[in-house]
């Protein structure tokens, strides 16, 4: 039966803290990322205050669920590093309390965000988006003088379209304008050219005073008297100067919500299910009718051939295209040629459009299906990234917002890259949408295994110290001795046995060296077929270890300086390329391999042919000290 406990509370507390801080920075910082792809909705439209602060509150309540994970996952990894970093940890473990129960309390608590986000993003988060979504299009549509593009027609003026060749952005002058403007229709539509101009709103924002230069203005004069006549008047006026107004509410309505019913993320599971049903039936629908009307066509069709094969047959004649062709004359030809590529031509368009229309709903659905999917993916992150914050502060041990920071950026980055391209490739339809979405939950989780497994179990998977002398040794880089004197020295060295010791290890490397021939090439066969282990080597190194550690007591600085001028051997690198037999006869079949880890192994024997030459000169130094001593 769970209990809580004293250190249930502790551990809770202390997360819970930082786990209020690290929301808010990373809601801040996604607010502030999201702000900036709409900067240029915002700035320069007159938007009042309760208008941005209705922004800033659904943009914050939309962002909530994407800031969950991020923040669980750096305040679990700061507050298993802090327990680490001040000895805590090591006092929990060593009271027979296993690290998964420190765990409990914050799964507890995990699962319960976990749960919440799930909740936000059903019931809270549709409708945060949809308000966002009508305050954008809104804030689009708030100042169009500022909006008006270059070399393309701009409608976003009711009753106008109007079409700017340049515009200059500094002074807002507008050059090279053309605007047609419709009244009641199409009839009445008038054309205004000029060489400039200038596009400025009202300070009431309900009018824009459109002011030209330099221009000509064709207006059609139709009206009920002249009826339906051809011989319509119309005007022309030339102007140097000339100011339009034009009926504009620039006043901060919200727009149509209607735009926007078919944004999956602004709706529900429930809304989204029933959605895909409706769309569902309605192309299903839709689809049944293209495939009456194709079937009415070929049997249309059919009947046809089978007519004139009868009557082909009739006269005795087979049915052949080029005979038939031949026979016309060449205006014929002409004809039956523009009339079978004009009805190609209808039937690609047809198709194409039968095509656009499918693939609308089809990318529609997907939507759909997606948003479903990232619901329960983006609540499931909360305890993913958990699994992952957790262990990897109690295997670090390092608090505050330094290296925890670094590590959650980097797997958020990763989780991130992973849902973002899944979410493209599948709303594509390259990728099927489980897989897609999928992919980054796929992935973390044996992430997050893993790295439980090792803190569970003690592990060192993240010792610096450890990684860094696995590759000097694999690089063949020297490890250099770090040898200080000590304030307080127990027993002394035993100088004259340590002196004795070193005169006789310099006998034992020279008959070494004589006996080995270390200058010389190693024989191939023997390297990587016939292995023979160097036991002497060994018993000089350790013999020699051991009178550095005893001498290593001395308060001596000239000895001191001396244990540090000796090297540290490597016993087996000169003898073969790896431990296992099987190893070494792979590697030198493989021709060029063979050779690289050959020539490596003969540098190991050059190289520890100069440090037992190192040996024995600080051998004889050291002697020659103790001797004055």
């Amino acid at each position: 039966m769970f209990r809580i406990k004293k250190l249930d509370i502790f551990i809770a507390k202390q997360f819970g803290l930082l786990f209020m801080g690290t929301f808010f920075i990373c809601q801040f910082v996604l607010m502030m990322q999201f702000l900036w792809r709409y900067i240029d909705d915002l700035i320069g439209k007159g938007i009042s205050m309760d208008v941005m602060a209705q922004f800033f509150w659904y943009m914050g309540l939309m962002l909530v669920p994407q800031a969950l994970p991020l923040a669980i996952l750096l305040s679990s990894l700061m507050t298993f590093g802090n327990l680490g970093e001040s000895s805590e940890l090591t006092a929990i473990k060593a009271a027979g309390i296993s690290l998964m129960q420190a765990f409990r309390s914050l799964i507890i608590i995990t699962v319960i965000i976990m749960c919440g986000s799930f909740y936000f993003q059903n019931n809270v988060g549709p409708s945060a988006n949809q308000k966002l979504g009508q305050l954008l299009l809104s804030m689009k549509q708030k100042s169009p003088e500022l909006e008006i593009p270059e070399g393309i027609f701009y409608d976003g003026i009711p009753n106008c379209n109007l079409y700017v060749q340049k515009k200059d952005l500094k002074t807002g002058k507008l050059y090279g304008i053309m605007i047609y403007r419709m009244t009641d229709s199409y009839e009445d539509a008038a054309i205004i050219l000029a060489d400039s101009g200038m596009l400025q709103s009202t300070a009431e924002k309900k009018h824009l005073v459109l002011t030209l230069n330099s221009g000509e203005w064709f207006e059609n004069m139709q009206s009920s008297e002249f009826g339906n006549s051809a011989a319509v008047p119309y005007r022309r006026e030339t102007f140097i100067t000339k100011k339009i107004v034009l009926d504009f509410d620039g006043g901060f309505n919200l727009a149509d919500a209607a735009s926007l019913s078919n944004n999956a993320k602004a709706k529900s599971l429930s809304k989204i299910f029933h959605d895909i049903d409706s769309i569902n039936g309605q192309y299903d629908s839709v689809g049944r009718n293209y495939l009456s009307e194709a079937n009415v066509r070929f049997y249309r069709l059919a009947s046809v051939g089978q007519k004139d094969s009868a009557r082909l047959a009739k006269k005795g004649q087979t049915e052949n295209f080029d005979t038939l062709y031949n026979r016309l004359s060449n205006d014929k030809k002409l004809t039956a040629l523009n009339d079978a590529k004009m009805t190609v031509q209808q039937e690609t368009s047809d198709l194409d459009f039968k095509a656009m229309m499918t693939h609308d709903a089809d990318y529609i659905v997907r939507l759909h299906k997606i948003e479903a999917i990232q619901k329960f993916t983006l609540a499931l992150a909360c305890l993913i990234f958990f699994f992952i914050g957790a262990p990897l502060g109690a295997i670090i041990r390092k608090g505050g917002l330094g290296f925890p920071v670094i590590i959650s950026v980097l797997v958020f980055i990763i989780f991130y890259i992973l849902d973002n391209t899944g979410y493209r490739m599948s709303r594509q339809g390259s990728w099927a949408i489980w897989f897609g979405k999928g992919l980054a939950p796929a992935v973390l989780t044996p992430v997050a295994v893993f790295v439980t497994y090792k803190a569970t179990n003690d592990s060192t998977v993240f010792n610096m110290e450890l990684y860094k002398n696995f590759f000097m040794k694999l690089l063949g880089l020297r490890i250099k001795r770090h040898i200080f004197g000590k304030e307080v020295i127990i027993e002394d060295p035993k100088y004259w046995e340590d002196a004795a010791s070193l005169e006789k290890l310099n006998g034992d490397i020279a008959i070494y060296n004589k006996v080995h021939e270390l200058k010389k090439l190693p024989n191939f066969i023997n390297v990587f077929f016939k292995y023979q282990p160097d036991h002497e080597i060994e018993r000089i190194s350790e013999e020699l270890e051991k009178v550095i550690e005893d001498l290593s007591n001395t308060k001596n600085r000239v000895i001191l300086h001396n244990l540090n001028l000796y090297p540290i051997l490597a016993t087996k690198a000169h003898t073969r390329p790896f431990e296992q037999k099987w190893l070494n006869i792979v590697a030198a079949v493989i021709v060029p391999v063979g050779i690289v880890l050959y020539l490596r192994m003969w540098r190991f024997r050059l190289r520890l042919y100069r440090d037992l030459n190192v040996i024995r000169q600080s051998n004889a130094n050291i002697i020659s000290q103790i001797n004055k001593m």
